[in-house]
C-alpha cells in the first residue's frame, strides 16, 4: 500500500506500514488475546468496542500520531464555526447548526443563520401540529390520514430510515409513507393503497427540478386532482425547496413551503425541513429529541480527546484499515430490524462523501480514499452474505450496530439478538484453525471422512470489526448514531486530503440523462413492441 496520505511524516507511514504487516502475518488467536477490554470508548448513549480491530499497543500509539498530525479538532471547530470546508463550490457545511439550541449569531456570507434556521424550526412546528390537531385539513375539509414524500437521495433515504427506526413513536392515525424512484412502480403500487381525499404530498427538492422528483410529484398531482379536482389538489401539497417560481407553477400554498439552504448537503439535510416527514411520523416533541441527541455527539466530537474520542476512533480505524490493512469494503450490520435502512442511508453519507479521486488542490490521489460501504440486518445477512465475510477471499471489515434492548421488551430475545451479534463478530476476528478443527471432537469422532473435510471448516479470522452498541434505539440515541458517522465521515476525509462535501460524479449522469431523453423518444416510435423498442434504445444510446 502505498504511503502517501497527505498526513503524517514518511516515518510514521512507514511504522504504520510495519505494523500492519506484523498483525496480519500474526495468526489471529495472538492478537485477539485476552486483556483487550480497554480498547472501548462510550459517549452520549453510545459505546464502541473496538477490541476486535487488528491493532495492538504499538499500532495504536502512531495511530494517534497521525491523528494529531491531521488536526481534527481544528477541522471539526472550522465547520461547525462555518468554515468554507466545500471549496470546490465555495460553502460551509452547517448540518451542525440544525440541532444546535445556541442562540448566538452564526454568519455565513454576512447572514445569521441561527436566525433562518429558528424560522423554519417554528414553522415546521406549527405545520405539524396544524395536521395533527386536525386544523389543517384536505380539500375535501376532512383530516389527512396519509403523507406521502417525495424525494430521492437525501430527501429521501434519511427521512426513510429515521421513520422506520421510530416506527414505535409513530403519531397515531397518520400514515408516512416514501416514493423516490423514477420508475414509477412505487407511487402506482402506493396510490392504489391510499385514498388520496385523505393524502398530503410532501415534494423534496431544492432546486424543484430533479427529474425523478417532479416527475413523481406530476403523477401525484394528477391522482389527487382525479378525486379532488384540479382547484383542491394544491390543498394536499408542501414543498421543501428554494424554487419559488416551481412552487407558483405547482399550485404549493404559500404556508405550505419550507426553505433549504446551500450550506447543508443533501445528505445531511434530514435534520432541516427536509425532516417534515419524519417530524409528522413521530411528532416535533420527539424529533427534536432526536436533534438533541445529534447535538450531545456534536460537543463530544468538539471537546473529547483521542483516544475518547467515538468519530475520530471510528475514521482513524477506518484509514487504518483501508489504507494499511487493505481492506475496502466496510458491512453495517444493524442487529435491529427497525434499522434495516441504516445500511442504505449510510452508503450516501459515506460513499457520495468520500467516493473522490483528487484532493483539494485537484491533483489525483494515489492512495485509496472512501471504502465501498454496504449491509443488511445482521440476523437475516447470517443467511446470505456472511459465508463471504467468513471465508470469502475478500477481507471486509464490519460495525456491528447493536441494541440491548429488544422491540418485545423481553430479556430472552435480547439475549438471543446479543448472542448473534457477538458470536459473529468474535468469529470474524478470531477464526478458527485448522489444529482447532482437528481437535473437535466431532470432527474426530467422524474419523478420516471429517478429517478430510477439515479445511472447508477452517475459518481465517482477523477480519477487523467493531460493535456499536446502546441501551435502546429511540429518538436521541438515533440522532447520536447518525451524527457520529457524520463526523466519522468528515475526519476521514481529513486524512485524504479530499473535499466530502461535493458529489460531481452524481451531476455528470444527471445531465446525460436529459439529454438523452430525445434520442430515446425517436427510439420508442420506431418499433410496436417493447423488444424492439428495447433494442432501437439500445441502438440510440449506444457508443457507436
Amino acid at each position: 500500500m502505498t504511503t502517501s496520505l497527505p498526513v503524517g511524516s514518511a516515518d510514521l507511514h512507514a511504522r504504520l506500514t510495519a505494523h500492519a504487516a506484523r498483525l496480519t502475518a500474526l495468526p489471529p488467536a495472538a492478537v485477539f488475546t485476552a486483556g483487550r477490554r480497554h480498547l472501548r470508548a462510550e459517549a452520549a448513549g453510545l459505546v464502541l468496542d473496538y477490541s476486535r480491530q487488528l491493532v495492538d499497543a504499538a499500532a495504536l500509539e502512531d495511530l494517534w500520531a497521525l491523528a494529531k498530525s491531521a488536526a481534527l479538532p481544528t477541522a471539526l471547530a472550522a465547520q461547525a464555526g462555518g468554515a468554507i470546508v466545500n471549496p470546490t463550490e465555495g460553502r460551509a457545511a452547517l448540518h451542525t447548526a440544525l440541532r444546535d439550541p445556541a442562540t448566538a449569531p452564526l454568519l455565513v456570507n454576512g447572514v445569521d443563520v441561527r436566525a433562518d434556521i429558528a424560522h423554519t424550526r417554528a414553522q415546521c412546528r406549527a405545520f405539524v401540529a396544524a395536521v395533527h390537531g386536525g386544523q389543517r385539513l384536505s380539500a375535501t375539509g376532512v383530516r389527512f390520514t396519509d403523507v406521502i414524500n417525495i424525494g430521492i437521495g437525501g430527501s429521501d433515504l434519511g427521512p426513510v430510515m429515521a421513520t422506520e427506526a421510530l416506527r414505535p413513536y409513530a403519531v397515531p392515525a397518520l400514515n408516512v409513507h416514501f416514493v423516490s424512484n423514477i420508475d414509477g412502480a412505487s407511487f402506482v403500487d402506493l396510490a392504489g393503497r391510499l385514498n388520496p381525499a385523505t393524502t398530503l404530498v410532501i415534494v423534496c427538492s431544492k432546486t424543484f427540478t430533479t427529474i425523478e422528483t417532479t416527475t413523481n410529484a406530476h403523477r401525484a398531482r394528477a391522482w389527487l386532482a382525479s378525486a379532488v379536482g384540479e382547484a383542491g389538489a394544491g390543498t394536499h401539497f408542501a414543498a421543501v425547496s428554494t424554487n419559488a417560481a416551481a412552487m407558483d407553477a405547482f399550485g404549493v400554498p404559500a404556508d405550505a413551503r419550507f426553505t433549504m439552504w446551500d450550506w447543508v448537503g443533501g445528505r445531511y439535510s434530514m435534520w432541516s425541513a427536509v425532516g417534515l416527514a419524519i417530524e409528522l411520523a413521530i411528532g416535533s416533541e420527539h424529533f427534536e429529541a432526536m436533534l438533541a441527541g445529534a447535538h450531545t455527539l456534536d460537543r463530544h466530537a468538539l471537546e473529547a480527546p483521542l483516544p475518547h474520542n467515538l468519530p475520530m476512533l471510528m475514521a482513524l480505524l477506518s484509514v487504518w484499515n483501508g489504507h494499511y490493512v487493505g481492506c475496502h469494503s466496510h458491512a453495517i450490520l444493524p442487529y435491529a430490524e427497525r434499522l434495516h435502512r441504516l445500511p442504505a442511508y449510510l452508503q450516501q453519507l459515506t460513499m457520495e462523501s468520500n467516493g473522490k479521486h483528487v484532493r483539494l488542490d485537484g491533483t489525483p490521489v494515489d492512495y485509496p480514499t472512501g471504502a465501498v460501504l454496504w449491509g443488511e440486518a445482521g440476523n437475516n445477512g447470517q443467511h446470505s452474505f456472511f459465508q463471504l465475510l467468513h471465508q470469502g477471499t475478500h477481507r471486509v471489515t464490519a460495525d456491528f450496530v447493536v441494541p440491548y434492548e429488544s422491540p418485545t421488551g423481553a430479556v430472552e430475545d435480547s439475549i438471543l439478538t446479543l448472542s448473534n451479534a457477538f458470536a459473529q463478530a468474535n468469529v470474524l476476528a478470531r477464526g478458527r484453525s485448522l489444529e482447532d478443527v482437528l481437535a473437535d471432537p466431532k470432527v474426530q469422532a467422524g474419523g478420516a471422512a471429517a478429517a478430510a473435510l477439515a479445511h472447508h471448516r477452517v475459518h481465517p479470522g482477523g477480519r477487523p470489526c467493531s460493535i456499536l452498541g446502546f441501551a435502546r434505539l429511540d429518538p436521541a440515541t438515533l440522532g447520536g448514531l447518525i451524527a457520529l458517522y457524520e463526523h466519522r465521515t468528515y475526519l476521514e476525509s481529513r486524512f485524504f486530503g479530499i473535499n466530502p462535501f461535493d458529489q460531481w460524479g452524481v451531476e455528470l449522469g444527471k445531465v446525460q440523462a436529459v439529454a438523452l431523453v430525445p434520442a430515446l423518444e425517436t427510439a420508442a416510435q420506431s418499433a410496436s413492441d417493447a423488444w424492439g423498442r428495447l433494442r432501437a434504445s439500445l441502438d440510440h444510446a449506444g457508443l457507436n
